[in-house]
């Protein structure tokens, strides 16, 4: 078994199964870490909790909800604003976070009263919101608060609103995918069937495990408008409420993220007897592929055909374009679960990267074996590391760019390394054929950018170019510069071949030949 032992963890020895490096011929039998266990004590996680995963990952993307924590306010405030899951009811979901603030007091002598006001409290703010999601916590898990009760009397006392409760306290699974399965399981136990919708196409599906990640969702739906189907509900991107109750009318089920929404899936299946079927919203090919699936399922593969021959007519130069600068590049593969596997192949074949390390902090077994099997040789799989681990691979990999969470992002940028955040990106949306596009300009312009590169300057003896100004690389083409300013190695060194200012969808680019540093 090939694994890996961390300098910074030997003193953790059950560290070294969790992480390993892919041999020459090895298959998912030698070259898979442990995975989605209980956190090993000394290891410092970065991990997300249960109710993370069920109220920050899944929960919140709905719009036309006011969501409650109930428990101390630190719970609901880590999980405000950290991802961009717009809406298009003025992001509500994202400008209110709402707790019942409870404290030592409550916890002494239960706080079922206060939570009863706080709901009251929270209609009354906000009249037009009729529905509300309470997310159980750890605080008041461990005291017992009957939260399903206070539910049912408002809403009694309120019959125009309805509650959705969702137990999933921190300790209720080993990371945040214990909570995407209570949420899971909690929806279609308490709504699903509740609602009858209005049908208004002969293809009904549920887009499931979609969180409208920068516009990612309207990207897909605008493809499947395009292609006569009707998107019942997304679960939970941009979704509403009574929708999602009525995910039992659809025909066919449209799983994207399979590691945070299969459980539902599988679960209107089994009682319902909708089918499941899996795509791929990134990449050109993945994508190509799933909108096939998706139309052969309805008999309807000359309309996905038409779109797939537009778009790729109109995207691929311009991925080309990029693939042939970022071909190489050694890239740390370090997102949430399902980007593991989803991202892994797709950017080495269609933007030429070269992946040298895949990560999961809440991922299980079936993400890495997924992800590893994507991977080339060498690559170095970790589960759960802490930032020791990751500071440490860094060094080890020297990768050109990661992609990950601000987080561990944040602390390489430290390190002078670039990252592209993964979860809720730079310039999404990156699902879609321009989508992908726009995510390898994003990728070019982090590695090229002459920031990095000048915040990679050791001041105490690497030479800076600050006799004559920073020179960009529109400067170093100017015919009108002396000579000794355009043919200075110091500045051609630093100035990168950085060009953000062509835009995306302008087709006439600069030739990279003229770029002195990219040529070299």
């Amino acid at each position: 078994m090939p694994y890996h032992e961390f300098e910074c963890s030997k003193c953790i020895p059950e560290r070294k199964q969790h992480a390993v490096t892919k041999g020459p011929g090895e298959d998912l039998t030698s070259c898979l870490p442990k995975g989605y266990l209980n956190t090993i004590p000394g290891s410092i996680s970065e991990r997300g909790c249960a109710y993370c995963g069920a109220k920050h990952v899944i929960g919140t993307p709905m719009k036309d909800v006011i969501h409650l924590s109930h428990g101390p306010i630190g719970c609901t405030y880590d999980t405000w604003q950290t991802k961009r899951y717009i809406s298009d009811n003025g992001n509500f979901q994202l400008k209110y976070t709402f707790a019942t603030d409870v404290r030592e007091k409550h916890i002494v002598f239960g706080a079922e009263k206060l939570l009863k006001q706080n709901i009251i409290e929270a209609f009354q703010q906000f009249p037009d919101i009729k529905r509300m999601t309470i997310y159980q916590t750890c605080a008041t898990a461990l005291i017992g608060d009957d939260i399903n009760a206070i539910a049912e009397e408002v809403m009694e006392e309120l019959p125009d609103v309805d509650i959705f409760i969702c137990n999933s306290p921190g300790f209720a699974g080993p990371s945040q995918s214990g909570g995407h399965h209570k949420i899971n399981i909690a929806w279609i136990n308490q709504k699903v069937g509740t609602v009858e919708p209005t049908i208004t196409s002969d293809y009904v599906i549920n887009y499931v495990g979609e969180y409208n990640i920068q516009g990612d969702q309207e990207v897909m739906q605008d493809f499947f408008k395009r292609m006569g189907i009707q998107v019942l509900s997304t679960f939970t991107g941009n979704g509403s409420y009574d929708d999602l109750r009525a995910m039992h009318k659809a025909h066919l089920n449209v799983l994207e993220c399979a590691r945070s929404a299969e459980y539902i899936c599988n679960e209107l299946r089994v009682r319902y007897g909708i089918p499941r079927l899996d795509i791929d919203g990134f990449g050109f090919e993945p994508l190509s592929q799933s909108l096939r699936k998706v139309a052969m399922f309805f008999g309807i593969q000359d309309r996905a055909e038409a779109i797939i021959a537009e778009e790729t007519a109109r995207w691929k130069p311009e991925l080309d374009w990029y693939k042939e600068r970022l071909k190489g590049k050694k890239v740390c593969l370090w997102p949430g679960g399902s980007k593991l596997w989803h991202w892994a192949h797709v950017i080495e074949e269609e933007m030429g990267l070269k992946v040298v390390s895949v990560y999961t902090k809440f991922g299980h077994q079936g993400d890495m074996e997924k992800g590893i099997a994507r991977c080339g040789e060498d690559a170095l799989a970790i589960d759960d590391p802490n930032e020791l681990e990751g500071l440490e691979a860094l060094e080890m990999l020297k990768p050109d760019i990661i992609f990950t969470g601000k987080r561990p992002g944040e602390v390489a940028k430290k390190v002078g390394v670039p990252y592209l955040n993964a979860h809720a990106y730079h310039n999404g949306p990156y699902k879609g054929y321009e989508g992908w596009v726009r995510f390898a300009r994003d990728i070019y312009n982090a590695i090229y950018s002459p920031i990095h590169q000048l915040a990679a300057l050791d001041i105490s003896r690497d030479p800076i170019p600050t006799d004559k100004g920073f020179v960009t690389q529109r400067m170093l083409s100017d015919a009108s510069l002396p000579e000794e300013i355009r043919a200075s190695t110091t500045l051609r060194q630093y100035s990168g071949a950085y060009d953000s200012v062509t835009p995306l969808r302008d087709k006439t680019y600069p030739t990279f030949d003229s770029r002195p540093a990219a040529a070299e």
